[in-house]
C-alpha cells in the first residue's frame, strides 16, 4: 500500500502536468471569443460589479447589524472566488510569470489581497474597490477592440510626449514658486493676512493657476488682486499646453497606424485583432 504522502504527491504531479485540463481552462478563462469563455467573462464581470457594490454599501452608516454580517460574508465569498480564479489563471497560463507581471495580472492579484491584509489593518480591506479596474475586460468581452486600440495609441502618445510634458511641468514649478514668492512679498506684511509664509503662498499659486480656487486664501490689496487675475488668466492658457502636446503626438501616431483586415479562413468573417478563435464559427485561428 502506497504512503498517503506519496499518493498526494503523485496526484499533485498529474494535476500540474494535465495538459488537456490546462487547455480547457485556458480557453474558458482567457478566450472570450468562445461561447464558454464569453459566458465566464460575463459572469466574472457581474461578480466584480456586485463585489464593489457590497464594499461600498457595507461602508455606509445606519446598516442593520444582520445586513452588515451578510455583506461581510459576501465579501469573503467574492474574495475566495477571485483568489481561486487568479490561481487558475496562473495554472493554465502558458507563461505564468508573464501573466503575473502584466497589467491585468497585477490588478487581479491586488483585487484579492486587501481582505487578507485587512485582517491585520482593518481599513485596508476597502481597497478592494481596485476591482473596478478589472471592468476594463468589458472591452474584450463585448468585442470593443477598437476602443482598446485607441487607448493603446493614446498611452503610447503620452509616453512619447513625456519629455515635453516634463519640461512644461518644470516651467510650471518655477512659475508657481516665483508667483507665490511675489505674492508673499505683496501680501505678507498685511495684518491678519493668510499669506503667512512662502509655502502657503506657493500653495495659493498652485490652486489659483490650476483654476481650482478653493477660496481659503485670497489677496486683499489691489496689487495682490491684480497678480491674482494675471495668474488666473495664465492658468487657462497654460493648462491647454499639455493637451496640445499629446493631441499633436496622437494625430501623428494615428496617421502612421495601419490595421490590416484579417478574415477567418473557415467562414470568411472579419476577425478582431489578436483573436485566437473566430467569434462567428468558433474555429481556432492559427498564425
Amino acid at each position: 500500500m502506497k504512503n498517503p504522502i506519496t499518493c498526494a504527491r503523485e496526484a499533485w504531479h498529474r494535476f500540474m502536468h494535465n495538459d488537456a485540463l490546462r487547455r480547457r481552462l485556458y480557453i474558458t478563462i482567457f478566450q472570450s471569443d468562445t461561447p464558454i469563455g464569453k459566458a465566464f467573462d460575463v459572469a466574472l464581470l457581474w461578480c466584480i460589479v456586485l463585489s464593489i457594490l457590497v464594499v461600498v454599501v457595507e461602508s455606509t452608516n445606519g446598516i442593520p447589524p444582520l445586513a452588515k454580517q451578510v455583506f461581510t460574508v459576501l465579501e469573503y465569498v467574492f474574495t475566495f472566488f477571485f483568489t481561486l480564479e487568479y490561481l487558475l489563471r496562473l495554472y493554465c497560463s502558458p507563461q505564468p510569470r508573464k501573466y503575473a507581471l502584466s497589467f491585468f495580472g497585477i490588478i487581479d492579484l491586488l483585487s484579492t489581497l486587501p481582505l487578507y491584509i485587512g485582517w491585520i489593518i482593518g481599513p485596508v480591506r476597502y481597497l478592494m474597490v481596485v476591482r473596478t479596474f478589472r471592468l476594463i475586460r468589458v472591452f474584450r468581452v463585448f468585442k470593443l477592440f477598437s476602443f482598446l486600440e485607441e487607448g493603446d495609441l493614446l498611452l503610447r502618445s503620452l509616453m512619447l510626449s513625456s519629455r515635453k510634458i516634463m519640461v512644461f511641468f518644470l516651467f510650471m514649478v518655477i512659475m508657481v514658486i516665483s508667483m507665490g514668492t511675489l505674492m508673499y512679498m505683496v501680501e505678507g506684511n498685511i495684518k491678519g493676512t493668510p499669506f503667512t509664509d512662502i509655502p502657503t503662498s506657493i500653495y495659493w499659486a498652485v490652486v489659483t493657476m490650476t483654476t481650482v480656487g478653493y477660496g481659503d486664501i485670497a489677496p486683499v490689496t489691489p496689487v495682490g488682486r491684480f497678480l491674482s487675475a494675471i495668474i488666473m488668466l495664465m492658468g487657462y492658457t497654460i493648462l491647454a499646453v499639455p493637451t496640445g502636446i499629446v493631441s499633436a503626438q496622437f494625430v501623428h501616431d494615428h496617421g502612421k497606424t495601419v490595421t490590416p483586415q484579417h478574415k477567418c479562413k473557415e467562414c470568411g468573417s472579419p476577425l478582431p485583432q489578436k483573436a485566437h478563435f473566430c467569434p462567428h464559427c468558433g474555429v481556432e485561428v492559427k498564425g
